[in-house]
């Protein structure tokens, strides 16, 4: 293997529409080889989160404090998140606060909403509640425009809205979930990865709160709301009519739909495919929605 062919292979992993495992084996070799040879943290991160969205937490740690010893800001946002969570197995606070702290420092947006977190929830530092809220509105200005799916818009409205709802502006706070949901939508759209699907799902559930769910008029995240309880949706996608339903088995709410099961909520939005396409990824061509 050379430097052209690697990156080449690498150019290929994302062409594709279903990963086998020799394709993900080659995937991983050629990382490794360009950080063998290159020593470019951004192929460090590239592995690293790799594994981070597999959930292989060890390695994401690895190949995140590689890039991290770079001065990479994106490498300390995301070990903020492996100490904040303790995906690994341990959580340590002030280990996510310093990696946080640092990045914010430099202008990331992602870790500035985290530390304003921690003064939320009084972790590792005292709780703040007036400096959370200080953090969180200063960063609607520099994301409220946003374009690019990965800047942090449905992250800091997601918490904006919270904040109005807590000042008694509901319609201020519907407004920017209704933003955040249409925005997080599309970046799902391209990557269904589990943080970004559990923030829809928090969303819905926020939304449906302090607005009346209207049966008959739901798009394809509204089910999260839905499908909390036993039901029976149809819907359309290129003229053919397909059905979700849910029910309760061992006390908990499981989905059947295109004759497979799912365990729940996350795996239904996770895995749920017509053919080869996630239907996270062709969310806005389901159509006419039905509670049957």
């Amino acid at each position: 293997m050379d430097v052209i062919e690697a990156k080449s292979i690498i150019e290929n992993f994302y062409d594709k529409s279903k990963v086998e495992e020799c394709d993900e084996f080659m995937f991983i070799e050629a990382l490794e080889y360009l950080i063998d040879t290159e020593k470019n943290p951004h192929d460090m991160m590239h592995l690293g989160g790799h594994y981070y969205g597999q959930k292989r937490y060890d390695l994401a740690l690895k190949y995140y404090e590689m890039a991290s010893a770079y001065d990479i800001d994106e490498a300390d946002e995301c070990l903020g998140y492996i100490w904040y969570y303790g995906r690994t197995g341990e959580k340590d606070y002030e280990k996510a606060f310093n990696h946080y702290s640092k990045s914010m420092k430099r202008g990331n947006l992602v870790s500035a909403y985290k530390v304003a977190d921690m003064y939320k929830n009084g972790y590792f530092v005292e709780k703040n509640y007036d400096k959370y809220v200080s953090i969180i509105k200063s960063l609607y200005p520099k994301v409220k425009n946003a374009r690019n799916l990965g800047e942090p818009l449905p992250e800091v409205f997601t918490r904006l809205a919270r904040i109005r709802k807590e000042e008694g502006d509901t319609d201020e706070a519907v407004r920017l979930y209704y933003i955040a949901k249409d925005f997080l939508a599309q970046r799902i759209s391209y990557n269904a990865f589990f943080g970004n699907l559990n923030i829809m799902k928090w969303m819905i559930d926020d939304l449906y709160e302090i607005i009346e769910f209207d049966k008959y008029d739901f798009d394809f995240y509204d089910m999260y709301y839905l499908l909390k309880e036993p039901v029976k949706i149809e819907f359309l996608y290129r003229r053919t009519k397909y059905r979700i339903e849910s029910m309760i088995e061992e006390g908990a709410c499981v989905i059947k739909f295109n004759d497979k099961w799912f365990r729940d909520r996350d795996e239904f939005y996770a895995k749920a495919r017509i053919g080869d396409d996630l239907l996270t990824s062709v969310y806005d061509r389901l159509k006419d929605f039905e509670v049957i």
